[in-house]
């Protein structure tokens, strides 16, 4: 028996929709980046891109267990000597609903440029409406 690696011609890549709505951050993340990687799909190959586009609204209805709401923030650093960023989570949902997402998916694919590649097909945004009519995005649920 030989195993079958697929050409990228011959992988479909279909367009999701997740509504963040009360779901909790990491496990809307955890879905998201798996459904972005394709470990679902049946022809999942490490080295590939077997994944599916997604599209996720409502991010500034997402929520957090326990006192995660009050503890988490957001580190950056910029290379130069007191370039360090703290930002609340608090502060992150009021100004940028969707990074909190976006950095909680990114989080989870590979640090590498497959990774990056990945990390492109993913589009969050912060009310109900989003650009991507045109490609008839699936509705999904998580469980």
């Amino acid at each position: 028996m030989k195993t079958v690696i697929p050409k990228p011609t011959e992988i479909e890549k279909k367009w999701l929709l997740y509504d963040a709505e009360g779901m909790v951050l990491g496990r809307l993340a955890a879905e998201v980046a798996k459904r972005i990687r394709g470990k679902y799909n049946p022809v999942f190959t490490p080295h590939m891109d077997t994944g599916d586009y997604v599209i996720v609204v409502n991010a500034d209805k997402i929520a957090l267990t326990g006192s995660k709401p009050q503890q988490k923030t957001y580190f950056r650093y910029s290379g130069y000597p007191g370039g360090e960023k703290i930002v609340s989570y608090e502060r992150m949902k009021r100004d940028k609903p969707e990074e909190i997402i976006k950095h909680a998916v990114k989080g989870m694919l590979p640090k590498n440029r497959l990774g990056r590649k990945l990390y492109r097909k993913l589009h969050v945004y912060a009310g109900p409406e989003h650009p991507h009519k045109a490609q008839k995005p699936v509705k999904m649920e998580i469980k």
